[in-house]
């Protein structure tokens, strides 16, 4: 794994202060003052992941990150001084791992950068275990190349739908609970409601309206495989 991580914000304070914290645990890091040149960055030596600050001159962090996201599955950490939960959740389905509010404890930060490289760790060594491709029914999932197909026709989906059709597939009739859901998803320390596994379910469902995703009610969502009989 890459521990190379490059710093998107435009206030030099919050930019040397997280650097030198980030440093004093053995991190490599890049100071960048704008979008444009973590872009520039991007396309030269690639971090393995982006710190990233919403408000920035030019091209801002949600446009940013939507860029990155085209291209890479890199984590990536939002700091915001936007505290309200609709920021919050637009951050994290734009494709934000993480979402920390200003002001916040550099050594938090620290903690949710090891945590994030230790969770991305994990995920590629499991995706280099197994299959590429795994199939139910008829929707196929291209684990390495994240391509989604549906009765042979392939389907453009978020990296959030994208997770959780995985975790449904790879767990093909089980049940899982909202509270299961986000914490696989959006990982243990997410802030918002379970209603963001509500309103994914619900973009799922509109992009592939005949997928037997089910509500189990009361409790979560389960992918059924059609070719199982009850």
């Amino acid at each position: 794994m890459n521990h190379h991580i490059g710093i998107v914000e435009d206030d030099p304070n919050i930019r040397n202060i997280v650097a030198a914290y980030l440093k004093k645990e053995g991190f490599t890091v890049t100071l960048l003052e704008s979008a444009e040149a973590a872009w520039e960055l991007w396309k030269t030596e690639p971090p393995g992941m982006w710190i990233l600050d919403i408000m920035l001159p030019g091209m801002d962090g949600y446009e940013f990150c939507k860029k990155i996201r085209m291209e890479s599955e890199v984590p990536i950490i939002i700091i915001s001084a936007k505290d309200e939960e609709i920021d919050k959740i637009l951050g994290l389905e734009l494709g934000g791992d993480d979402y920390l509010t200003k002001p916040f404890s550099p050594r938090e930060l620290v903690a949710r950068v090891k945590r994030l490289f230790k969770r991305s760790n994990i995920r590629l060594a499991h995706t280099e275990e197994n299959d590429a491709r795994v199939t139910v029914d008829e929707l196929t999932i291209d684990k390495e190349e994240r391509r989604i197909f549906f009765r042979d026709e392939e389907y453009e989906v978020t990296t959030k739908e994208f997770d959780m059709l995985l975790i449904l597939v790879e767990n093909v009739n089980r049940a899982f609970s909202r509270e299961e859901l986000l914490i696989k998803i959006w990982g243990d320390n997410y802030f918002g409601s379970n209603r963001a596994v509500d309103d994914l379910v619900k973009r799922i469902r509109k992009k592939l309206p005949d997928l037997p995703l089910e509500t189990v009610w009361g409790y979560g969502y389960r992918l059924r495989d059609e070719g199982e009989t009850s």
